[in-house]
């Protein structure tokens, strides 16, 4: 029991959690609505089984994470290591290798070799930019952070891709799809970039140890800080601009959601940015960043309703 416990605490089960509840919300309260009639009969075994290769590629990201850096969390988290102290190391490298494989096979199978071959491709790359980011990008200065958000982002697109081929994915036709698709994967995007910015600040002390070139040791706090709130007044401003933008279709439910669900912890955000010092700080800072992760996604049940 002790074991499993330690290798779910190794391939971050709240996050997985969190990723697969992403996939479900798109595949079910926008994908479905938008295509109502018209899904065909394998798309439920073809998402779930690219859900499962999702989660894989994910677990063995994080666990190749962990492989590698075993001495900076000796410094900045030394209570929550779990690979050589629960789990041994030839154990963690197998697991990855097995994760990743099985993630790859099961994207195979979840979509026509010959018609998605990029899909395919993109989850190989997605492998293989995770093995690199654990050993090379994270130290380096803004690349780790701007992989972690490709991925991030991927998490959506790649189920947006899985249903349309890709020279029609673009058309008219499924103008309104993509344009949810971008503005999940945008979101996404942008805030990961904000939380990546945090948590090197929160690191600081462990990776300054072992010669990690991350934004706060090479520029500075203050200069990181700027960075963050730039992205920070940009999502906001966005937002802001889409709540007004929706006002025409009168989703006053969906506003009232957004405006202190979602725009409001931004603003705390940034405000307690500027105040923070600390590592308990910034990791208060992150932990809250991550649930605005989390009611950005949960916002998409919505457009069950609305679609």
């Amino acid at each position: 029991m002790r074991l499993i416990v330690a290798f779910l605490r190794l391939v971050r089960l709240p996050n997985l959690i969190f990723m697969a509840l992403t996939q479900l919300l798109f595949q079910f309260c926008i994908y479905y609505p938008l295509y109502r009639g018209h899904v065909p009969d394998s798309d439920l075994l073809r998402f779930i089984l690219l859900l499962f290769a999702s989660l894989f590629i994910a677990a063995a990201g994080y666990i190749i994470n962990d492989y590698f850096d075993i001495n900076i969390d000796e410094v900045n988290k030394p209570k929550k290591m779990v690979v050589d102290k629960l789990i041994h190391r030839r154990w963690a490298i197998a697991w990855h290798f097995m994760l990743s494989g099985g993630g790859i096979i099961l994207t195979v199978l979840a979509v026509p070799f010959f018609q998605k071959w990029y899909l395919i491709l993109a989850n190989v790359l997605c492998v293989v930019l995770l093995w690199f980011y654990s050993t090379n990008f994270k130290k380096s200065l803004l690349t780790g952070n701007i992989v972690i958000s490709l991925l991030t982002a991927w998490t959506i697109l790649v189920i947006f891709f899985s249903k349309l081929d890709l020279a029609s994915a673009f058309t008219g036709e499924h103008y309104r799809f993509f344009r949810l698709a971008i503005l999940y994967a945008g979101f996404a995007f942008i805030i990961s970039l904000v939380r990546e910015a945090i948590k090197d600040m929160e690191d600081m002390p462990g990776d300054a140890r072992y010669g990690c070139r991350t934004m706060p040791i090479v520029w500075g706090t203050n200069v990181t800080k700027v960075y963050v709130a730039v992205w920070l007044v940009v999502l906001i401003a966005v937002l802001l601009i889409l709540q007004v933008y929706v006002m025409q279709f009168k989703w006053w439910l969906g506003i009232a959601y957004s405006i202190p669900a979602i725009i409001f912890p931004l603003l705390i955000i940034l405000f307690k940015l500027k105040k923070s010092q600390s590592t308990d700080h910034f990791h208060r800072l992150s932990i809250l960043t991550k649930l605005v992760m989390l009611t950005g996604i949960l916002s998409m049940a919505f457009f069950y309703y609305y679609l």
